[in-house]
Parts: C-alpha cells; sequence; structure tokens
C-alpha cells in the first residue's frame, strides 16, 4: 500500500495542479472517482493486466463519458507509465490535495444508530471550532459502538463511542 501511494503520488499531484490552473476540481473530482470505481473492479483489474489490451481501449473503458481533452491525456500518460491500477489511490490523494487547497476538513461521524439532524449538526459545529475550518461530514452506523461516536477526520481520530470506553477501561485494569 505504501508503495502504492508513493507511485500515486506524483501522479495525483500533478492532476491536481492541473485542475487548479483550470479551476475544475469538481470535475476532475468526479472524472477521477468514475476511473478509480472502474478500475477497481476485479474483471477491469484483470483486463488491464492483460498485454492485449491497446492503451487506447484502456483509457476509453476507464474515461467517464465525454471527459476533456486533459482528463483524457492524464488517463493516456498513467497508461504509458502502466499506472492505471493507482487510479484509486490517485484519486484518494487527489481528494486530500483539493480538500487542503479549498480549506475543507472530511470527517466521518460513526454512530451506533442514526443521529438526528440536531446531534449533527452540534457535532459539525464543534468540529469546524476545532479545526478552524469548513467541515464536510459523512455519517455511518455501526452498532457495534453500542453509543456515542467515532469520528475520524483524517490524521485526529476522536472515539467517544461506549465500546472504545469500554476498550480503554478494559485496558486500564489489565495493567
Amino acid at each position: 500500500m505504501t508503495q502504492a501511494l508513493t507511485l500515486a503520488r506524483p501522479y495525483a499531484r500533478a492532476a491536481f495542479a492541473v485542475a487548479r490552473d483550470e479551476g475544475t476540481f469538481a470535475q476532475w473530482s468526479e472524472a477521477l472517482a468514475f476511473s478509480a470505481q472502474v478500475a477497481a473492479d476485479p474483471r477491469v483489474s484483470a483486463l488491464l493486466s492483460n498485454p492485449g489490451l491497446s492503451q487506447e481501449q484502456a483509457v476509453a473503458l476507464l474515461a467517464p463519458e465525454a471527459p476533456s481533452e486533459l482528463y483524457a491525456r492524464f488517463l493516456t500518460v498513467l497508461a504509458d507509465a502502466r499506472r492505471l491500477p493507482l487510479l484509486a489511490e490517485i484519486a484518494g490523494l487527489f481528494e486530500q490535495l483539493r480538500a487542503e487547497a479549498e480549506h475543507v476538513v472530511k470527517a466521518t461521524v460513526t454512530t451506533a444508530a442514526e443521529l438526528a439532524p440536531t446531534e449533527l449538526d452540534t457535532i459539525v459545529a464543534a468540529l469546524k471550532k476545532r479545526f478552524g475550518r469548513e467541515v464536510q461530514v459523512t455519517t455511518a452506523i455501526d452498532a457495534s459502538l453500542i453509543g456515542g461516536a467515532l469520528i475520524d477526520a483524517g490524521e485526529v481520530v476522536i472515539d467517544g463511542s461506549l465500546k472504545g470506553k469500554l476498550a480503554r477501561l478494559q485496558n486500564s485494569l489489565a495493567h
């Protein structure tokens, strides 16, 4: 995984630079997400490693409908370098660069049950205050948390779940 990220980083930076210069972050995000999703399909990934597949066919397979000329060229560069299997990593790194440039923190709030809108608003407000940035939140449900919430904001993870508290209590009692 680390090697894949290392190999993907220069391509993600190049895509980001083009998107920044064109002012087309959203279009590049959508195109990269589409291509990454297609490339992640096991049938497609097996096909990408087939030497009988031409670069033009690979680009046509992975490109969204009516891609920009620059995006199609980007896919061709990836095909030439045999880096098409790295599209998921490239898309992920691109989104990190975009979030940083747009001063946005992306967070996932996982709870045992669905949150009420007011509870989610309170969490978003607290995260905005803590990070001093806009926050984009996605929610997930994991019944094993029992209660509370687990907030994953990239490098910062806040575990306020009952499951986490019980695990910390068990750990402290064991030592």
